[in-house]
């Protein structure tokens, strides 16, 4: 099964290095929530480059590894300075079946361009029945190591659904499977939300809204959260990273 596990953001300068803590941070905190993804079991991956001309490096999760990576990143592009340094790894040598990919355009400041951190997973019919898989678990990381205005996680039928059910456009805030809100959005969610909810030492909250499959219930919750005023966009222009 392919699902995605996305965070996103407003305008935030930050510095090489500090996007490489963010990095390492990701990184190995996923691979202990998905041994299964890496062959033999592995619990400290190595990753590939994913660039968008030129060989691939391998990268390790540790930061002086990564911040090579995103030095190299933001001199291939000539619009890193501005729109943020945009850093995209595959998990070397994965398990058969599994493919991880992490994607991540941090660290600038545009008024109208989200910062994001998308995460593909694609898992094997063999792998942890899917009401067990992570999913609430990699929202939290992405959640922590990124404090983004919001996220989710989900999958293709998830966003047909949305899109056809209640209107959603891609580019504004959602919810799937899991959802997460920062502080400023947090405080707008209803009292009634039919969800588990748990507060995030980042102030956000993380809500679990329905097993994979249910979009009868994403949707619901979607159109509860939009009423309410915590999945209102960003104003544009963007000066700042959260509601």
């Amino acid at each position: 099964m392919r699902r995605v596990v996305r965070g996103f953001w407003g305008p935030r300068r930050e510095s090489a290095d500090e996007l490489a803590a963010r990095w390492s941070t990701t990184l190995e905190r996923f691979a202990l929530l998905l041994p299964e993804a890496a062959a033999g079991g592995r619990t400290e991956w190595e990753w590939r480059t994913v660039p968008a001309s030129g060989p691939a490096e391998t990268v390790r999760p540790d930061e002086a590894s990564l911040l090579g990576a995103l030095r190299t990143a933001r001199d291939a592009d000539p619009w890193a300075a501005a729109n943020g340094t945009s850093l995209r790894l595959l998990a070397a040598d994965p398990a058969p079946g599994w493919k991880v990919e992490i994607a991540v355009l941090g660290g600038g400041a545009p008024d109208s361009l989200l910062q994001s951190l998308v995460a593909t997973i694609t898992s094997p019919d063999t792998s942890p029945d899917e009401a067990s898989f992570p999913d609430a678990a990699l929202l939290t990381v992405v959640a922590e190591a990124w404090q983004p205005d919001y996220g989710d996680v989900g999958d293709r039928a998830v966003t047909a659904a949305l899109k056809k059910e209640a209107g959603f456009r891609v580019g504004t805030p959602s919810v799937g499977w899991a959802g997460y809100l920062s502080p400023g959005r947090a405080a707008r969610a209803p009292a009634d939300l039919t969800a588990d909810r748990v507060e995030l030492p980042t102030g956000g909250l993380l809500l679990v809204l329905a097993t994979p499959g249910d979009t009868a219930a994403v949707v619901e919750a979607y159109e509860t959260l939009k009423k309410s005023g915590a999945l209102e966009p960003l104003p544009r222009p963007m000066n700042r990273p959260a509601l």
